[in-house]
């Protein structure tokens, strides 16, 4: 598998539906790339934690310049600050990616899922 598309982005919202994404990613040997419904909008997730992987530093930035320039750039806002940037925080173990719907959340997280699902990028 070499991304998710849109509609195979799990979305969760309950302590017990995020274990059962996580514990089945585990079982698969796969990295998690979930949307998580916020009380004010919608977090892309990803995770590598589980299997003791991370991503390279030039795929960590790669990813993040990717998810910045998808980002209409808000007004008011610190211009160098990386989480105002891509929304959030965007690791090389894990990820919290901020929008405002369940359909940007899932189109992100479809496109950040060619970065965080290519073993080639992790070390």
């Amino acid at each position: 598998m070499d991304h998710l598309t849109p509609s195979n982005v799990p979305v969760y919202a309950t302590g017990d539906e995020r274990r059962t994404i996580w514990d089945r990613c585990a079982d698969r040997g796969q990295p998690v790339i979930a949307v998580r419904v916020a009380t004010r909008g919608y977090i892309v997730q990803y995770d590598l934690q589980h299997l003791d992987k991370q991503l390279s530093p030039t795929a960590v930035q790669q990813l993040r310049d990717r998810v910045r320039s998808r980002r209409p750039y808000p007004t008011g806002t610190d211009p160098i600050s990386e989480a105002e940037g891509v929304g959030g925080e965007a690791g090389a173990v894990s990820g919290d990616l901020h929008t405002p719907t369940e359909k940007a959340g899932r189109d992100l997280a479809s496109h950040i899922s060619q970065f965080v699902l290519d073993r080639s990028n992790w070390r």
